[in-house]
C-alpha cells in the first residue's frame, strides 16, 4: 500500500451542525494509517452552532483548522480559500452533509498514484429523490457535451487533485460545477471512479432549482474563456463578419434594385442592411480591442519578469 503524504481535506460548510463531528471522525478513522493530513473546514457564513462545534474539535486536534467567512459567498468561494489555505501533496474535496464517504479517500488517492492530476467521484448509485437526480443527468450530459470531459458527475463534491492542480485553477462564483473543465484547459489529466453515496442524515440540501439556471451560464463562461480568452478576435470577429456579410448583401441586392430603377428609400430591409453592417464593424472592434488586452497584460507580465530576474542578479551581485 502507498502511503501517500501531507493529504488537505477541504470541507465547505453551510449550517452542518449535527452531522461536523460525526463526519471528523469517519475521516480520522479513514486517515489512520496515514499521516501529514488536515482538515480545512470553510464556514460558509453559517448561523448554527457550527463554528463552535468546529473550534471545539481543534482544541483536541491541531490538525483540523477553520476559515470563517463573515456571511454567505458560495461553495466556490469557500473552496477558493480552502485552496490556498492546503499544503498537503494531495487535496481532497468532500461536503459537510455525510452523504459523501470519507472511507473513499484512500480509492481517490490511489487512482491519483496511477499518475492521473485529478480524479472526480461519481455517484452511480445516487441517494437522492428523483427530483434531483433527474435534473442533475441532464445537467452532466450537457456539460459533457459542451466541454469534451467524459465524466457522468461533474457536480459530485469528492473530488481529489494534486496540489499543482489546485494552485493553478481559479474558482469563484459557480465555477465550483466546472473544476475539471477549467483543469482541462490548463492541460491536467482527469478521470473519475465510482463513490459511494449515503443518504442524507441531517438537515436539507442547501441548492434549490435555480443552480441549474445560473450553470448554464457559468458554463458558458467556463467555455468561452476556455476557446477564446487568448483569442478575442477569433470570437467577436467572427461574429462581426458574419453579421457584416449579411448586411453588404442586403445592400448590395438593394443598390443593383437601385439602378434598375426600384425605390429603396422606404423598404425596411435597406435599415436592416446598415444595421447589420454597423453592428458587425463594432463586434469586430471589440475583438481587436481584446485582442489589445489581451497583448497588453502578456507585455507587462514579461516586463515584470525581466525586471525581477534582472533584480536578482543585482542581488546576487551585491552578496
Amino acid at each position: 500500500m502507498i502511503n501517500p503524504v501531507d493529504i488537505s481535506i477541504i470541507i465547505p460548510v453551510l449550517n452542518e451542525e449535527d452531522s461536523i463531528e460525526q463526519l471528523t471522525k469517519e475521516i480520522s478513522s479513514s486517515l489512520k494509517k496515514l499521516y501529514n493530513w488536515e482538515i480545512i473546514f470553510v464556514d460558509d457564513g453559517s448561523s448554527d452552532d457550527s463554528v463552535a462545534i468546529v473550534n471545539k474539535i481543534i482544541r483536541s486536534d491541531p490538525r483540523v483548522k477553520l476559515i470563517k467567512f463573515y456571511r454567505n459567498y458560495g461553495k466556490a468561494d469557500a473552496l477558493s480559500e480552502g485552496f490556498s489555505a492546503a499544503s498537503g501533496k494531495f487535496i481532497i474535496t468532500m461536503d459537510a452533509d455525510l452523504q459523501d464517504d470519507p472511507s473513499e479517500i484512500q480509492n481517490l488517492i490511489n487512482k491519483l498514484n496511477d499518475g492521473w492530476d485529478m480524479v472526480s467521484g461519481w455517484k452511480k448509485n445516487r441517494n437522492d429523490p428523483l427530483s434531483k437526480r433527474l435534473p442533475s443527468r441532464f445537467f452532466n450530459l450537457v456539460t459533457r457535451f459542451i466541454t469534451g470531459i467524459n465524466i457522468h458527475d461533474f457536480n459530485c463534491g469528492l473530488k481529489a487533485y494534486k496540489s499543482k492542480v489546485i494552485k493553478t485553477i481559479k474558482v469563484y462564483g459557480g465555477l465550483h460545477r466546472y473544476i475539471p473543465a477549467l483543469a482541462k484547459q490548463h492541460g491536467f489529466t482527469i478521470t473519475e471512479i465510482v463513490v459511494n453515496h449515503r443518504a442524507r442524515e441531517f438537515g436539507q440540501t442547501k441548492y434549490g432549482g435555480a443552480r441549474y439556471f445560473h450553470g448554464f451560464f457559468d458554463l458558458l463562461t467556463v467555455s468561452f474563456i476556455g476557446k477564446y480568452f487568448n483569442r478575442p478576435l477569433h470570437f467577436f470577429g467572427l461574429i462581426g463578419s458574419f453579421l457584416f456579410i449579411i448586411g453588404l448583401l442586403i445592400n448590395i441586392y438593394l443598390t443593383i434594385g437601385w439602378f434598375q430603377g426600384v425605390w429603396i428609400g422606404n423598404r425596411p430591409i435597406l435599415f436592416l442592411g446598415v444595421l447589420m453592417i454597423v453592428v458587425g464593424i463594432q463586434f469586430f472592434s471589440i475583438g481587436l480591442i481584446g485582442e489589445m488586452i489581451v497583448k497588453s497584460g502578456r507585455y507587462k507580465e514579461n516586463r515584470i519578469e525581466k525586471v525581477f530576474t534582472h533584480k536578482n542578479i543585482n542581488e546576487n551581485i551585491s552578496d
